[in-house]
């Protein structure tokens, strides 16, 4: 397990606004970034930054992201960015471009992991769990994924978008890890934004026809559906399993804000 004494070399928050204020999320409050929302009165952004530290895993936080303000937008966040636990990644063009530039910029950018500012309800745990994971792997890259099943046991209405395959459903909790040079060519499949789920068309974009039919007709598992993908982009890929059923839900629309809201709220009830 990583620790303060011997962190993870690297993580990379990707924060930037793709839609600026006409996001669905920053429209609730009237933000100019989502990342900037504020949810169960905290800043969403300042949530993930927290659970990232809290887990011990990493000394330096890069954010990437299109304005360093951004950064210093509460007191707290402020705090971490003057005692250098939280640094400035000029985001770029797309999420690939950005992963790419943040790669030149760090100094000891691999194994890196990367998450993202939305995922307001991850926790230490989730994040040490992964951070276990990936260190354990001999794999090029790690994707840490959620089966349908727990998720459904806790969030029967969480309007996911769960991929579907011969061993069933599952949805990934915007937890990656790269781990070598080769896994760089990973990084490219998200120059189309990603939310497979979503979208099946960029599967058959990002990762040409085979891997698209086997996704589309569920000719194998998951694991079976990344070796696939990974022998066509020459890299190995693991799944990191996280059985935490709030795992994949992000702050996307005004429905998953109010999950997440009403989640945080019991959590801070019981605590």
């Amino acid at each position: 397990m990583a620790s303060n004494s011997q962190p993870f070399p690297a993580v990379l928050v990707m924060a930037a606004s793709r839609r600026g204020v006409d996001d669905p999320v920053a429209k609730l409050q009237g933000k100019s970034h989502k990342c900037l929302v504020e949810i169960d009165g905290q800043v969403m952004l300042e949530r993930v930054l927290e659970a990232l530290v809290n887990s011990g895993c990493f000394g330096a936080i890069h954010v990437s992201v299109d304005r360093e303000d951004i950064l210093i937008a509460t007191p707290r966040m402020k705090g971490w960015v003057d005692e250098g636990r939280v640094v400035f990644v000029q985001s770029h063009g797309n999420l690939a471009d950005s992963v790419l530039k943040a790669v030149d910029e760090i100094e000891h950018p691999l194994p890196m992991i990367i998450t993202t500012g939305d995922n307001a309800l991850h926790t230490p745990e989730i994040v040490r769990d992964f951070v276990r994971d990936t260190l354990a792997s001999s794999a090029d890259s790690v994707v840490g994924f959620t089966s349908e099943e727990v998720v459904l046991k806790d969030y029967a209405n969480s309007g996911l978008a769960f991929h579907r395959l011969k061993d069933g459903g599952f949805s990934s909790c915007n937890l990656y890890a790269l781990k070598t040079p080769a896994s760089l060519k990973a990084v490219k499949i998200f120059e189309g934004g990603g939310q497979f789920g979503k979208r099946h068309m960029r599967i058959l974009k990002a990762f040409g026809l085979w891997p698209f039919v086997i996704y589309k007709l569920k000719l194998k598992g998951l694991s079976g559906m990344l070796d696939a993908i990974g022998r066509r982009m020459k890299l190995s890929v693991e799944v990191s399993w996280l059985d935490y059923p709030w795992g994949p839900i992000d702050v996307d629309h005004k429905h998953s804000f109010e999950l997440t809201e009403a989640t945080l709220k019991k959590r801070r009830g019981a605590a």
